[in-house]
């Protein structure tokens, strides 16, 4: 069973940045999606990506401030945040997916399997 770690969270002001990270995928991990939850609201997908091919996905609230960062050496996504806005306060999970990445449900919860245990980022206006 793969056991996946998030790490670089953290508490800071509007407008800077934080890069994320995913680390313990295996050989055989396809998919990597990022999702996060703030207080009281639903859990969301906010980027993926396919790690055979290197395909990103991004929803569209994130997609000009997020960038997703595979080191395939290290079995590590990155997610790096610009531009915080106090608004992307939550708790960030990263999660493996059931296979590959796909346009139309890479952000479903359902399409993946393990899930590490989250790190959170909070944003202070």
């Amino acid at each position: 069973q793969e056991q996946l770690v998030e790490s670089g969270g953290g508490s800071v002001q509007a407008g800077g940045s934080l890069r994320l990270s995913c680390a313990g995928y295996s050989d055989s991990t396809k998919c990597i999606g990022w999702f996060r939850q703030a207080p009281g609201k639903a859990r969301e997908g906010v980027a993926a990506i396919g790690t055979v091919f290197g395909a990103t996905y991004y929803a569209d609230s994130v997609k000009d401030r997020f960038t997703l960062l595979q080191d395939n050496a290290k079995k590590t996504v990155h997610l790096q945040i610009d531009s915080l806005r106090p608004d992307d306060t939550a708790m960030y999970y990263c999660a493996r997916g059931h296979s590959y990445c796909y346009s139309g449900s890479w952000s479903r919860e359902d399409e993946y399997a393990y899930w590490g245990q989250g790190t959170q980022v909070t944003v202070s206006s």
